[in-house]
């Protein structure tokens, strides 16, 4: 076989289930953003509504339309736009729509109507830079939205932001930003539903900064946000375990190719890294297109069976380990398992 992506839908499962837990009062919104890290946006995201999320980010239009084609009727935040969205589409749609400038606004409503207005989140800059209206800006955005909603073509449904989770101090700073935000904006007259700070990072550790609800994202899928903690010391589980097995090719003595390459997400500039092999943790030598070579176990045959990230409990290597050694992170891993890597989801 070439390298497959088992996906575990009850591993899943239990992490969104513990994220509820963890976030309460606090709803959960859980991010399928970039096709579910790679797992499968359509397949996932009834999973974790049954696990008990309540509503689902992605990051485009289109992937929150795909959804509603689906079935999916929970809420859908879609906050990542260019000049060409399609915001009557979205509108249409009953997608919640992300503003971080005074331009979204306004083609916002111009594509909704006072029978179907468009449901908003205002985005304050609270200090990552990513969007979101600076401070400075903020009380212009504030009004403005305030306005569009007298005319019934929008409703503002919630004020958001994005921390850095660079350290405690900086996410402290970021909240004290978030709240004078949302004071400023109830002093204009605007009080939304919705406040929303804290991803994975700040949804776990920091209570203060849960608000209403709590974006997690890479902690479902069994990854950690933490530079400290792994998946699996915070009791969360591997989602996705990228196997193949080994070729019966010639190779140097006491090494084996195996049948995945950097097109399949194996990772080629990884220093020190490792798969597994009938239990055994094996080096890895070189890394090609489809194939690499490992330094394999005693008596490896051919077709033998090679995790090369995945169930961490289980003694293998994990899609943390994989970020460790290319110094990179655990999203960068899971997402490069490209889609010509089929996807087999059990559980």
């Amino acid at each position: 076989m070439t390298a497959v992506a088992v996906i575990d839908r009850a591993a899943f499962a239990r992490n969104v289930r513990r994220l509820v837990e963890r976030a309460a009062p606090a709803e959960v919104m859980l991010a399928i953003k970039a096709d579910a890290y790679g797992h499968g946006m359509l397949d996932l995201a009834p999973v974790a509504l049954a696990a008990g999320a309540r509503s689902l980010a992605v990051l485009e239009i289109p992937a929150a339309l795909a959804l509603r084609e689906a079935g999916i009727d929970c809420r859908l935040f879609a906050w990542l736009h260019g000049t060409g969205s399609d915001f009557a589409a979205a509108i249409a749609a009953g997608i919640d729509l992300g503003v971080s400038a005074p331009w979204q606004l306004d083609a916002i409503a111009s594509a909704a109507s006072t029978a179907r207005p468009a449901r908003v989140h205002l985005k304050i800059d609270t200090g990552l830079r990513r969007n979101g209206a600076l401070p400075e800006q903020w009380p212009a955005l504030v009004r403005q939205a305030r306005e569009l909603a007298e005319t019934g073509r929008i409703v503002i449904d919630g004020i958001w932001s994005h921390l850095a989770d660079a350290s405690v101090e900086a996410d402290d700073a970021a909240i004290a930003v978030f709240e004078a935000a949302i004071a400023t904006a109830e002093a204009l007259g605007v009080s939304p539903p919705l406040r929303h700070l804290a991803a994975s990072s700040a949804g776990w550790r920091e209570p203060r900064a849960r608000f209403d609800l709590v974006r997690f994202g890479i902690a479902a899928y069994g990854v950690s946000p933490f530079d400290d903690r792994s998946g699996l010391d915070l009791g969360l589980e591997a989602v996705m375990t990228l196997r193949t097995t080994v070729m019966d090719a010639a190779a140097p003595s006491g090494r084996s190719w195996i049948a995945a390459g950097y097109a399949d997400g194996v990772p080629a500039a990884a220093q020190g890294a490792e798969v597994s092999i009938d239990g055994h943790r094996c080096a890895v030598e070189a890394v090609e297109v489809d194939r690499t070579l490992v330094v394999s176990p005693p008596s490896v045959e051919p077709g033998a069976v090679v995790t090369v990230f995945g169930e961490p409990a289980a003694g293998v290597p994990s899609a943390e380990d994989w970020a460790r050694w290319s110094r990179t992170i655990g999203d960068e891993i899971l997402t490069g398992v490209p889609a010509r890597v089929p996807r087999s989801a059990v559980g």
